[in-house]
């Protein structure tokens, strides 16, 4: 598992090997599940961690799901 720091921010990736995850302080909001495609959380959290999402998505078409599928996807 590798965890990389996206800026100056609290959002941080981490490489778990069959996805990529997005964490915006604790928690996961948007996953990269490899051969399959991208995905970000339905729940509306802070401005904050929206920014985070749109940042590491930066124009991706990203499915929406509920947040408990990407808890599910992020392995949590």
């Amino acid at each position: 598992m590798k965890l990389k720091r996206q800026g100056n921010t609290n959002a941080i990736e981490v490489d778990r090997g069959a996805c990529v995850v997005l964490f915006s302080y604790q928690t996961a909001v948007a996953v990269l599940v490899k051969g399959e495609g991208w995905y970000r959380t339905d729940q509306k959290y802070s401005v904050t961690t929206s920014r985070h999402i749109n940042k590491w998505l930066d124009g991706v078409d990203a499915k929406t799901v509920s947040q408990a599928e990407i808890d599910r996807l992020a392995g949590e």
